[in-house]
């Protein structure tokens, strides 16, 4: 089973489901980036205090400040990982391959889950929340496509993307998942 994992899908495919199921079933460790910030500063690290600062100006936090977190959580990590919404871009991608090569844990497989975009909005109004509204969403997915095909693309020259298709019940998904990492 690869165990240095990277997760890929648009909004509301259940990638942080699958990830969540995934980790707790094979011991890994789930790098959310958004958790990950939220951890760095609520330990008050100096990497912390700088992701505040940013965060509370309402701007995103630099790729380097990003990478230098995932960088001292991977460092600790012997069981295996999987990323969950980072990199989303190539020029992340391209950081973050240079940082796994320098700490020697290569990236093993990306898992894309892929969905219909009328199946992700009916999905991800059915969510209910405040923000989420077609137009929003529309939006949302138009982003995630032109931020992130680029990186499958990518992915897939190397060799290492996993396609699977999210429109199934949430363990019907899981199995194809295992099938293609094992």
């Amino acid at each position: 089973m690869k165990k240095k994992l990277l997760f890929l899908g648009p909004p509301g495919a259940g990638k942080g489901t699958q990830a969540n199921l995934f980790c707790k079933k094979y011991g890994l460790d789930h790098l959310s980036t958004g958790d990950l910030l939220r951890d760095e500063v609520s330990s008050g690290s100096v990497l912390g205090l700088k992701a505040e600062e940013v965060m509370n100006k309402g701007e995103l936090v630099s790729d380097e400040l990003v990478l230098s977190i995932v960088e001292g959580r991977l460092e600790n990590i012997n069981e295996g990982w999987l990323l969950d919404g980072f990199p989303r871009n190539v020029n992340q991608a391209n950081s973050l391959k240079s940082l796994l090569e320098k700490i020697n844990q290569p990236l093993e497989a990306v898992v894309l889950i892929k969905c219909a975009d009328d199946y992700l909005i009916k999905r991800l109004l059915e969510r209910g929340r405040q923000d989420d509204n077609q137009q929003v969403i529309k939006n949302r997915l138009e982003i995630y496509r032109e931020k992130t095909s680029p990186l499958i693309a990518l992915y897939k020259k190397e060799g290492i993307l996993e396609e699977i298709e999210g429109n199934a019940d949430i363990d019907v998904v899981f199995s194809c998942i295992e099938k293609s990492l094992g």
